[in-house]
C-alpha cells in the first residue's frame, strides 16, 4: 500500500500522466478491498459489540473525533446512556439508542471514534466501518473550533471504505463480457478518460471484454467506483458542536454552508432543527393503515425507505403472507386522482397517504 501511494505522490500531473495515475488509482482500491475484507478461513468471530441488530424504519451513525461531544449528543437525543468521560477513547462499543420521530423510530448509533488509518486496517475500524455501511445516514459530528481538519480526516476515512457521502452513482454503464475486447462509448467529452486509460484500469482487474458507455464527465475513480460495485451512497449531514464558544457572526457564516447544522450538544440548542434535517436527509415516507370500516390509525405509521414505497413493498413490511391474498388497496392521499382510488400492487404510495388492503 505504501508503495503505490509514494508512486502516486511521485507521480507528476499531467495528460501524459493520466494513464498511469488510474492504473495506480484502481491498485489502491484493490489493496484496500483486500484489507478491509477479513480474509477467509480462521474462526474468530467479528469483535465485541458490533452486531448491532438493525431495528426502526431507519438508522443514523454518528461519527467524530474522540470528545467532540458525540456522546453527549447521543445522550441527550436519545437519553440513551452511554459511558460517558472527558478523557479520549471513551465509547468503545457501539451503543445504539433510539428515538421516536414523526411516527418513525430511528436507530441511533455512536461509531467508535474512526481515527485515521483505520481503512488501512489499523485500530477497530473494519468492523465500525461495516457497521457505518449499513446506516442510512452519517452524522460527521465536528468540533466548531476545529472543524475543517477533522472533517478532511473522516471523509477521507469513509471515502477509503466505500462509502460515498452527499453523492449519487456515477452515470457509467458497465458490462462485461465473453469476447470483443473493450467497447468504450462517451456521450459527451471526457476530460479525464480516453480508451487507453479506460483499458488500463480495466487490465488490472483482469477485464478484457466489456462495454462501457460513459454518460457524465467520468473521472479514474468513478470507473473503478463501478468496477468495484462494493460502493454505498449515503447522505451526510455536518454537525458542529460547541457553538456557546463563538460569536453570532461566525455562527451566521456557519448557517451558510451546505449539509452543516450548528449545535450545542451540551445546553441542547438547535436539536429541532437537527432533527428537521435528519428527517429531510432520511427521505422516509409513512403510510397509515385503515381497517374495513374503521378510522385510519395515524398513531403508528408503517415507514418505508423512499425508494421502496410501492403498495407491494408495503405488503412485504408488514408481512409476506399478505401480498398471497392481496385482491387490491384504495389509497387516500397525494399518490391517488381521486379518494379513495382502487390501486394494485404495483402502484407507488406517497407519504402519509392512507391505505385499506382488501384481501381475495
Amino acid at each position: 500500500l505504501g508503495s503505490v501511494l509514494l508512486q502516486m505522490a511521485r507521480t507528476q500531473k499531467n495528460k501524459a500522466t493520466a494513464h498511469h495515475l488510474g492504473l495506480l488509482k484502481a491498485r489502491l482500491a484493490k489493496l484496500r478491498r483486500e484489507l478491509i475484507t477479513p480474509k477467509g478461513g480462521g474462526g474468530g468471530g467479528p469483535g465485541e459489540g458490533f452486531d448491532v441488530a438493525k431495528t426502526g424504519d431507519a438508522r443514523i451513525g454518528f461519527v467524530g473525533f474522540p470528545s467532540v461531544g458525540k456522546s453527549t449528543l447521543l445522550s441527550n437525543l436519545a437519553g440513551v446512556y452511554s459511558e460517558v468521560a472527558a478523557y479520549e477513547f471513551t465509547t468503545l462499543t457501539t451503543v445504539p439508542g433510539v428515538i421516536r420521530y414523526k411516527g418513525a423510530k430511528i436507530q441511533l448509533l455512536d461509531l467508535p471514534g474512526i481515527i485515521e488509518g483505520a481503512k488501512d486496517g489499523k485500530g477497530r475500524g473494519r468492523q465500525v466501518i461495516a457497521v457505518a455501511r449499513t446506516c442510512n445516514l452519517i452524522l460527521i459530528v465536528l468540533d466548531v473550533l476545529k472543524p475543517l481538519g477533522h472533517k478532511k480526516i473522516i471523509e477521507n476515512e469513509l471515502e477509503g471504505f466505500g462509502i460515498r457521502l452527499n453523492s449519487k452513482p456515477p452515470n457509467i454503464g458497465f458490462k462485461k463480457k465473453d469476447k470483443g475486447g473493450i467497447n468504450l462509448t462517451a456521450t459527451c467529452p471526457q476530460s479525464e478518460l480516453d480508451a487507453e486509460t479506460v483499458k488500463s484500469i480495466l487490465a488490472e482487474y483482469k477485464i478484457h471484454n466489456a462495454d462501457v458507455t460513459l454518460r457524465s464527465d467520468a473521472t479514474a475513480d468513478d470507473l473503478i467506483d463501478v468496477v468495484e460495485g462494493n460502493r454505498v451512497y449515503i447522505p451526510c449531514i455536518y454537525v458542529l458542536n460547541k457553538i456557546d464558544q463563538i460569536s453570532i457572526e461566525e455562527l451566521d457564516i456557519i448557517y451558510k454552508v451546505p449539509h452543516c447544522v450548528p449545535i450545542s450538544a451540551h445546553h441542547r440548542w438547535n436539536f429541532d432543527d437537527l432533527l428537521e434535517k435528519i428527517w429531510d436527509y432520511l427521505k422516509l415516507v409513512r403510510i397509515y393503515t385503515k381497517p374495513k370500516g374503521q378510522l385510519p390509525d395515524y398513531t403508528s405509521p408503517v415507514v418505508l425507505p423512499y425508494c421502496k414505497t410501492t403498495v407491494e413493498d408495503f405488503c412485504m413490511k408488514i408481512h409476506k403472507n399478505l401480498i398471497k391474498d392481496f385482491k387490491y388497496a384504495l389509497v387516500w392521499g397525494s399518490s391517488v386522482k381521486h379518494n379513495p382510488q382502487k390501486v394494485g400492487k404495483d402502484h407507488t404510495l406517497e407519504d402519509e397517504d392512507v391505505i385499506q388492503i382488501v384481501k381475495k
